[in-house]
């Protein structure tokens, strides 16, 4: 079962996972690095609520190179 790793993007900083998970499908990894990605920016507007933008990414990489990105933009304008 191939190993899938999901790198941690926010601006220019990256935070690397190490470990990775198994899954069986590309279909299954989609799951979860949008699982991933919604979870961190729930985690992001809690924290910066007045925060004006910011984007965040989860970036899906296997033993070959990388696989797919999931990324979220938050951009709050005022009127």
């Amino acid at each position: 079962m191939p190993r899938y790793y999901f790198d941690l993007r926010e601006g220019d900083q990256i935070a690397p996972d190490e470990e990775g998970l198994e899954f069986d499908s590309l279909d299954q990894v989609q799951v979860e690095a949008a699982r991933s990605l919604a979870e961190l920016a729930r985690d992001a507007i809690r924290r910066t609520p007045h925060s004006l933008s910011y984007q965040k990414s989860v970036e899906v990489r296997d033993d070959n190179g990388p696989v797919m990105e999931a990324r979220f933009t938050y951009k709050l304008e005022k009127k």
